[in-house]
């Protein structure tokens, strides 16, 4: 390991190495602290047990190579609870399509989240640690909503995570993200650009909710119509950006929901749906290419049966 460990009296001295520097310090106590809850590891930032360089840093503080960070000691209860079900991180385990020395991709399920969250204990990367506890370093690239499922990166290097950020963040980096969707409704004519800027917003509940809006940031997408029934098509979208909820969001603007979105899409279309047996949303990160220097990478999540099965139906 690229640091240094000095343990006294319960709490952890650790001197920062190449291998962590630049990272946000709550993103480096979440993978110090494995299996402590997030909501714990924020408590201790706020109250400042952690300390760096004995001073108080907030949580998106970058930590710097030679920084000697103060980990309290955090005592685990039994009702804790913090692992996750075996048989949900046997299925996050196997649903592994591609891995080398850089990283490892998922064909994530759908109706699993990638990371806890302040109702959620667990999600991808906390149950892929947990059945792959001897990797020095996991760590999560990007980023799918809990329902969609298909291609997810993992980085295994400080390195590699900081260069996949760098392509994903920028438009013409060759990052290349191809999406399949089932939407209401039977395709009109050939492809689509959907050029409309996307603003966030937040409802009384607090819920989140993305919309088109002249003032929101610039969002592109390309669909492409691959089959066509009475009352659904199935699509293949390419992003030339990465906004929150941008293909769900622009193909209800164009009036095609995705079938199952339960934020966005139509009850009316979606309830029959789900009585029949159809209870996931159907949006699928379908393909990744992009390269790392001289390595390329052209990754392709397989549809399951199921998404035939609703076209087959349609």
């Amino acid at each position: 390991m690229q640091m240094t460990d000095l343990i006294h009296h319960g709490v952890q001295l650790v001197e920062i190495g190449p291998r962590n520097a630049e990272q946000r310090l709550d993103n480096f106590l979440l993978s110090q602290l494995k299996g402590v809850p997030k909501s714990r590891v924020y408590k201790l930032l706020r109250s400042g047990q952690v300390r760096v360089n004995k001073g108080r840093k907030k949580a998106d503080y970058r930590i710097q190579l030679g920084d000697i960070v103060r980990i309290p000691p955090v005592r685990m209860t039994e009702t804790d609870d913090s692992k996750a079900p075996q048989h949900l991180v046997d299925r996050v385990s196997q649903s592994v399509i591609f891995e080398d020395a850089q990283l490892l991709v998922l064909n994530k399920p759908a109706g699993i989240a990638v990371h806890s969250g302040s109702n959620l204990r667990f999600g991808v990367i906390e149950m892929l640690r947990q059945a792959r506890p001897h990797d020095e370093m996991l760590e999560l690239v990007h980023r799918l909503d809990r329902e969609t499922s298909g291609c997810l990166i993992i980085a295994k290097s400080r390195d590699t995570l900081n260069q996949l950020h760098q392509l994903f963040r920028e438009e013409n980096s060759g990052m290349n993200k191809i999406y399949r969707a089932i939407v209401q409704n039977r395709w009109q004519g050939s492809e689509k650009i959907i050029d409309q800027p996307l603003l966030k917003n937040t409802l009384r509940g607090g819920e989140r909710i993305v919309e088109v809006n002249p003032e929101g940031k610039a969002a592109r997408s390309l669909f492409m119509p691959l089959e066509y029934r009475d009352t659904l098509s199935l699509l293949e979208i390419k992003l030339f950006t990465g906004r929150t909820h941008q293909i769900r969001v622009h193909a209800q603007f164009c009036g095609h929901p995705i079938a199952g979105d339960k934020k966005y899409g139509n009850n009316a279309f979606n309830d029959p749906l789900r009585k029949r047996g159809f209870k996931r949303m159907f949006l699928h990160a379908h393909k990744l290419s992009f390269s790392l220097g001289a390595q390329s990478y052209n990754i392709c999540a397989p549809l399951d049966d199921s998404w035939q099965d609703l076209i087959n139906s349609g």
